[in-house]
This record gives structure tokens, sequence and C-alpha cells, in this order.
């Protein structure tokens, strides 16, 4: 399984995405402000991992900080990650977290606080990697046996501390002895599906065809596809998902075509004070990312662009949201809020 983010002595360790597939090359950031470039640039990318890499770039600051001037080198810390990308929940979910670490701990000795924050960086990893295969355990069964999967971006091991959401219920599916292949969408403009979902699936041996984005509907319409299993980097209380854009055009074909749609994602992804998608913010990214492909011009120089990096799949087409807890159903508000609660 690919090392998405590790916490090394020498930083902290992240497989380059924007380099994938061409070249396996990792990244040492040693400092916070390499790890916040690092999630900004999208060298780490995918909710989980994005919050994985925010808590141990929080423990990195508070390693290299002055403890003369903690508090306020702390705060600077946080606001610089959680400044990086607004639509993730998770980014700013891992930082709650070690702010409320910091407030337990701040009156202690120097050591003792540097080296609560390293646990707990390593802790929000740890628990990652087992969220997910949880989530792998209660999505598997719902994945029909000898049939197609599709799914959308890449929500595998490259976008969390491991194993993934999507592809950890496909990955789980295929561990309990189904015969599944996967269609991955090529997820333009950056490409996700294309460059890391079927690197990743390849790395693991599980059959994979790579389609372009508009080409769902026909593999939708054609029978061939059980179920569609996409991630998320945001869900409202209403059930409402936020992920990588795209991802509301497969899901309406999929409900045309009577195919399941699935999302999967962790507890964490849950934005419960927002009462339905219209509130998740929705990150813009730079145009150069739709005119250009790897720096080549595929369009006419000056052409205007909007490139929105996320679009909200309204709950009606959402089939179900698989979660370490367990699976929610509609009315969305009541399941999601009960698997929040449940310890």
């Amino acid at each position: 399984m690919v090392e998405t983010v590790q916490w090394t002595d020498a930083g902290v360790v992240m497989i380059d995405q924007t380099k994938l597939p061409r070249t396996v090359e990792f990244m040492t950031c040693q400092t916070y402000e390499e790890v916040a470039h690092a999630i900004r640039t999208m060298v780490v990318r995918g909710a989980p991992a994005i919050g994985v890499s925010a808590a141990m770039g929080v423990a990195l600051g508070v390693k290299q900080a002055d403890p003369a001037k903690l508090d306020g080198q702390f705060e600077l810390i946080c606001s610089t990650l959680a400044g990086t990308r607004p639509t993730a929940v998770n980014l700013f979910w891992a930082i709650d977290r070690m702010k409320r670490l910091y407030a337990s701990v701040k009156d202690k000795p120097i050591a003792e606080i540097r080296a609560a924050f390293e646990a707990e960086a390593l802790a929000v990893y740890r628990e990652d990697i087992a969220i997910n295969r949880a989530i792998g355990a209660h999505g598997a069964p719902l994945v029909p046996d000898g049939k197609v999967v599709l799914t959308h971006c890449n929500a595998g091991a490259l976008a969390t501390a491991g194993y993934g959401t999507a592809l950890g219920v496909i990955r789980a599916a295929v561990e309990s002895g189904k015969k599944l292949e996967v269609y991955s969408d090529e997820t333009r403009p950056f490409l996700q599906g294309a460059r890391l979902t079927v690197w990743e699936l390849q790395q693991d041996g599980i059959p994979v065809k790579l389609i372009s984005d508009n080409m769902a509907g026909h593999f939708l319409k054609s029978g061939r596809i059980g179920c569609v299993v996409v991630g998320a980097d945001r869900i409202a209380r209403n059930g409402d998902v936020a992920n990588k854009v795209g991802t509301y055009g497969v899901a309406v074909l999929a409900r045309e075509n009577g195919v399941p749609f699935y999302v999967a994602a962790p507890i964490s992804t849950l934005d419960l004070t927002l009462d339905s998608g219209d509130q998740i913010p929705i990150e813009e990214r730079p145009g150069k990312e739709v005119t250009e492909v790897f720096g080549v011009p595929v369009a006419p120089e000056g052409t205007l662009v909007e490139n929105p990096a996320f679009d909200v799949t309204p709950n009606r087409y959402v089939t179900g949201i698989i979660t370490e807890k367990g699976v929610a159903t509609a009315p969305y508000e009541e399941s999601l809020t009960r698997l929040a609660q449940e310890k």
C-alpha cells in the first residue's frame, strides 16, 4: 500500500501526487509553511489526507516554535494551514483537534507539549487507516459481484493515510472474494482518475479501465455497471455531498439508469453545522488547469475560464453514505446525526 504521508525525524514526507504516474517522488516538508504549500498546490490532496497532513503540519510547527512565543506562533501555524483549501472540512476538523490539544497542554513544559503534538498527529494518521478499513467493511456488501464499479476522481490510499474510502470499499469487496472491474473517470481538469486512481489500482492488481468523463452516461446505460462509489470532501447535515467537480453529473446519470450511487467518507467529513450543500464553500482553481495539460496549451491564448474544483450532489441522488460507523440512508438528517453521535 502506498505511503501517502509520513511523520519522520526529517519532516513530513509526502508522495508528490503532481508527478504521478510518470515518476514516484517523495517530498520532505521541513516546516509547517512547506506543508501548507504542499496542500495548496495539491502535492497532497483528498480530504482525509489533507486532514492528516494538517495535523502533522501543526505538530511540526510546534516542534520548531520558539517556546517564549508559542501562543502567537501556534495561532499563526493554524491560520496558515487553515488558509490553504476551503472545501475539504477534514482540514478544519484536524486543526480544531490540535487546537483542543493545545488548550489542554499549553501550561506544560515545552518538551511535553511537543511530544503530545507528535503523538496526536500520529494518532490521527493511525485512526484514519483504521477508519478507512471500517468504511470498506461496511461498504463491501453493497458492491454487486461480477459487475463493474464506476468511480470519479481519486478516493483511495493516495487521498487518505492509507487504504482509501471509495477505493477502500472496492478493495474490501475484492478481499471478500468478489470479482470486480473498475471504470475510472479521467476526472478533468486535474486528471486524478487517470493519473492516480488507475495507477493505484494497477499497483494492487485490481482490473481497471480508464474512461473519459463524457463516457460515463454511455456505460451507466449499458447495464455493465453495478454501482458507483465516490468519496467526499464535505457532507452537509441533509446529506448533500461536495466532491470533485463532475460528481453531480455522474449521480444524475446513475439515477436515470437505476444504478446505485454510494458516497464513502469518514464521520470527520460531515459538517453538521450546514443545513444543506448550498452553504458549502467551493474552491476556485487556477484557469491554467483547464487551458493547459501539464504545461501544453489546449485552448487559445487569452481564453476565459471558470474552474470550480468541486460540485454539490443533492441528497436525492445519493443511495447511501458509507461511514466507519455504518451506512446512512435517507432521511439523511436523522441517519447522519445518529451516526455522528455514536461512540
